[in-house]
């Protein structure tokens, strides 16, 4: 998803190869040995397999929108707040999410933890429309895919929560022109297929 949002953000076309992960095809392995996706190889043969570093990488080429380099504050205080959201809130997002595959621990905990950094993201977006001010940056199209996830455990429990400013985000985020336009699911592909672009509109 987000490399996704970054692909669209900069207007970078690419070749799509949709696959399902119970059947990884060879060549996408032998390319990204962690075997996840995402995973882009470049017309110089580098290969990028982090979702993030493909946001980025496709922003540097291009970036009509100013999404690195926010109003308020710099890239290097986004790469902060992403990393913690990559970090910490990843963390007890999994372990709410999935916590029958953690029975030593207390769901609640994870909860609780959880909460914290989102009251964090509410406060910031009190004063302005989003993370770094009153434009969309990259911390926005990189922290909302992972508080989707966590809204989507218990979307009432969510939107019952003290973090209006939050949930108005979020809110926007996920009635967008360019979430909606991620959304389009693909067939898996196989060898010998047509060509599939995306995004297919630049």
């Amino acid at each position: 998803m987000r490399a996704r949002l970054g692909l669209t953000s900069a207007n970078i076309k690419v070749e799509l190869r949709e696959i399902v992960l119970r059947n990884k095809p060879a060549h996408m392995i032998e390319l990204s040995p962690k075997a996840t996706v995402p995973v882009l190889r470049l017309k110089t043969g580098e290969v990028i397999d982090e979702s993030l570093d493909i946001a980025i990488w496709a922003l540097k080429q291009n970036d009509p929108k100013n999404l690195l380099s926010p109003k308020n504050q710099s890239f290097e205080d986004m790469q902060k707040l992403i990393q913690e959201n990559d970090g910490p809130f990843k963390h007890h997002l999994d372990h709410t999410k999935y916590s029958v595959r953690y029975p030593e621990d207390n769901k609640e905990d994870h909860i609780k933890k959880a909460s914290e950094f989102l009251l964090k993201l509410n406060d910031r977006l009190s004063t302005q429309n989003y993370l770094f001010g009153n434009e969309r940056s990259l911390a926005d199209i990189t922290i909302a895919p992972f508080v989707r996830q966590f809204a989507n455990i218990d979307r009432n429990w969510f939107d019952s929560q003290p973090w209006p400013h939050l949930i108005k985000w979020l809110n926007e985020f996920i009635e967008s022109e360019l979430f909606l336009s991620i959304m389009e699911k693909y067939a898996p592909w196989q060898e010998g297929d047509e060509i599939t672009w995306f995004p297919e509109k630049t």
